[in-house]
């Protein structure tokens, strides 16, 4: 057991020190973001999507878990099971792997993706989408000299949502009007003059989306992504939902948009100074991870925060020796600070950290978005109607 102290005022007094001064912001959110809102994190869709499976296709879908490790068993290990799968086979009936052939994979695949498409919708009509405008307009409100950006894991619209309901401009590389597509020559061009104004945040969706599809074109020769409204999906019943939770957004020959957000998340955390927050991530996609880890290590101007709902993610981080000094650690009872590990004392208490201190469970609880969100609202003194 650490014997080192760190002060939760102390560090939480740092962080608003650099939110006012960083030139440079971006953020990085996972399925604990979207939770903390209402939607459903991977082990709970994955329930849910088992329950609603058709009964012709239940059988497949337990066939293709038990080809896979214990730690893989969810809705983004099945699905990438599951498309290896049609990697092999073709997408060929007389085709198979394992017992699955080809068409049944493929059949499974848009399932699996319709239910996704049908939970999640329903759930974001539920979902507390205040949280999402209130750290919207924070952000928006935010003085920078440089795009702030935001990278997410996560397929629910409700950033999308909340922009337009705000009247605040974000770009995500799609252009159009009738069937935006995405367009790599708005995010990969060099010169600043190219690309849109600096007030305009981004949003890289690095998993794919509820509002991407697939449509092909003639001869099957060029298909490309389209980005379509919330519930237009009805009207492409045959395109495929673009969502790529695992190593086949990389593998597969159809890899834009991925492969310009990760080097947009590169770009980023390479480009000079600047703070990078992470949120409801688990660190589980490998990918990310490098991208993150190395650029860290070559970029010592950049700072990574990352408040974790829980200590076990943090711990696996400091088993991991990842603890870098430019990699702060924030969860409930335990922070890494500067890659020193230690457990939170409590010295005194203000007005910064009293809202988000548990005096019974003597923890910190800006590691829920909600929490960060009203953390960053009162760092900057906006009031939060």
């Amino acid at each position: 057991m650490s014997t080192v102290k760190h002060d939760p005022l102390r560090e939480l007094t740092e962080i608003r020190d650099q939110l006012s001064y960083s030139k440079r912001i971006g953020f990085l959110f996972g399925a604990g973001t979207s939770k903390s809102m209402g939607i459903s994190d991977i082990s709970g869709l994955t329930k849910l999507i088992e329950e609603k499976i058709s009964k012709d296709l239940s059988p497949k879908l337990e066939k293709v878990k038990a080809q896979l490790n214990p730690d893989q068993k969810h809705i983004e290990g099945i699905l990438n099971q599951t498309r290896l799968i049609r990697q092999i086979t073709c997408d060929s009936k007389d085709k198979s792997f394992d017992g699955i052939n080809g068409e049944e994979a493929k059949n499974l695949d848009k399932s699996i993706c319709d239910k996704i498409y049908n939970i999640i919708s329903e759930e974001e009509e539920k979902s507390d989408v205040r949280t999402a405008k209130k750290f919207i307009r924070w952000l928006n409100w935010l003085s920078r000299d440089y795009p702030k950006e935001i990278f997410t894991t996560n397929y629910d619209l409700i950033f999308e949502k909340s922009f337009e309901d705000l009247f605040i401009p974000f770009f995500d590389g799609f252009i159009g009007s009738h069937e935006p597509f995405f367009a790599y020559q708005t995010i990969e061009n060099t010169t600043t003059y190219d690309r849109p104004p600096i007030s305009w945040i981004r949003l890289w969706k690095l998993h794919g989306s509820l509002g991407w599809f697939w449509k092909k074109g003639e001869n099957d020769k060029s298909d490309r992504v389209i980005r379509l409204a919330a519930g237009s999906k009805e009207n492409y019943p045959d395109s495929e939902l673009v969502i790529y939770p695992s190593k086949d957004k990389y593998e597969s020959s159809r890899k834009q948009p991925f492969t310009s957000y990760f080097d947009r998340l590169k770009e980023f955390l390479l480009d000079g100074e600047g703070i990078f927050i992470i949120n409801g991530y688990s660190f589980a996609d490998e990918h990310i991870n490098e991208v993150i880890f190395n650029s860290l290590n070559q970029n010592n101007r950049i700072h990574a925060i990352v408040f974790f709902y829980s200590d076990k993610s943090l711990k696996r981080i400091i088993e991991s020796n990842k603890n870098i000094p430019n990699f702060t650690l924030i969860s409930p009872s335990q922070a890494s600070i500067s890659g020193i590990v230690g457990e939170w004392e409590l010295n005194k208490e203000n007005e910064i950290l009293s809202p988000f201190w548990n005096k019974d469970q003597k923890c910190l609880t800006i590691g829920d978005f909600k929490h960060m969100v009203d953390f960053f609202i009162l760092c900057s003194g906006m009031k939060e109607d």
